[in-house]
């Protein structure tokens, strides 16, 4: 089974219109709710993908009913945490001639709900897997990646962490299955800007040599770039297209690498899904569909 994490889950209010201007009264065209987060946005692709999975995380009020409700209309099975007070945030996604974005800050979570969660992935198994994505709520430990990815250690479970700069390193001796920095944090982490696919194959091989064990680059409209296990290096670029959406294009290439590895244990395959998936999400207004998946799966 795979597991997802999500600390700080949201409920995605995206509007659309033509223009927006700041200290006006604004119009929508068109708005909908979307489901949010980091490990949520991994949750649905994998459903979508047609893998089974449990979404783990914290959630508190009526927004949290409200995304615990849809998740589970969607068929995703979910173990959230309910937090005593509070209300699992808004994110409110603009969407005009520039996309803005205001992010809620979320509900604070207490040391007992943490315990929780770790009495929760206590319990997996051999052979499971577990995405940790997104940053890390300030009310709870800097070190929450490198707790559960200890407490992990030694029980053939797949890990996938898609974090940024100290929070990505410091899990690196564990030794995590996937990671899945952008050539831009993938740069702050040496202090460099990338440009080249070699200096992004030399960072990602320092990383592998911390303990990374695949280590798939995305690198919007130049592709991907995976350094697997074996010391491949595998390249892609990216499919033609519109890209009208950012929003989960790097956590839809997580589950789409997931749902291939899983699917037939080949590195290749599993980057050339996760690249479609990513690509599908950005041509998309919401995360990607199977069809949308494996119409592109077949332009790598």
């Amino acid at each position: 089974m795979v597991y997802t994490v999500t600390f700080n889950p949201a409920l995605d209010y995206v509007v659309r219109m033509d223009n927006f201007r700041a200290g006006e009264t604004n119009r929508t065209g068109s708005d909908e709710v979307q489901w949010g987060g980091k490990g949520v946005n991994v949750s649905v692709v994998l459903r979508n993908l047609g893998v089974e999975n449990v979404a783990l995380g914290f959630l508190a009020g009526f927004t949290g009913q409200a995304l615990e409700q849809g998740m589970r209309q969607m068929g995703i099975a979910t173990d959230f945490i309910w937090l005593p007070e509070g209300i699992t945030r808004i994110n409110v996604k603009i969407k005009a001639e520039q996309e803005t974005e205001i992010n809620g800050t979320g509900p604070s979570i207490p040391a007992a709900a943490l315990e929780e969660l770790f009495a929760k992935l206590d319990r997996l198994q051999s052979g499971d897997a577990l995405v940790l994505a997104g940053s890390i709520p300030s009310s709870l430990p800097d070190d929450v990646y490198q707790r559960i990815l200890a407490r992990l250690e030694g029980r053939d479970i797949l890990t996938a962490v898609d974090a940024t700069r100290d929070l990505l390193c410091a899990v690196l001796p564990y030794r995590p299955f996937l990671i899945k920095p952008n050539a831009a944090e993938l740069g702050e982490i040496f202090g460099r800007t990338l440009t080249a696919d070699a200096e992004i194959e030399e960072c990602a091989r320092r990383l592998q040599a911390r303990g990374a064990r695949n280590v798939l680059v995305s690198m919007a409209g130049d592709g991907s770039l995976l350094l697997d296990e074996t010391g491949m290096v595998h390249r892609l670029g990216v499919p033609r297209g519109n890209v009208v959406n950012s929003v989960g294009a790097g956590d839809s290439m997580v589950a789409g690498f997931l749902a291939g590895w899983l699917e037939s244990g080949d590195y290749s395959m599993a980057h050339r899904l996760g690249a479609a998936a990513g690509s599908a999400t950005a041509f998309s207004d919401g995360l990607a569909k199977k069809e949308q998946v494996l119409a592109l799966l077949d332009t790598f």
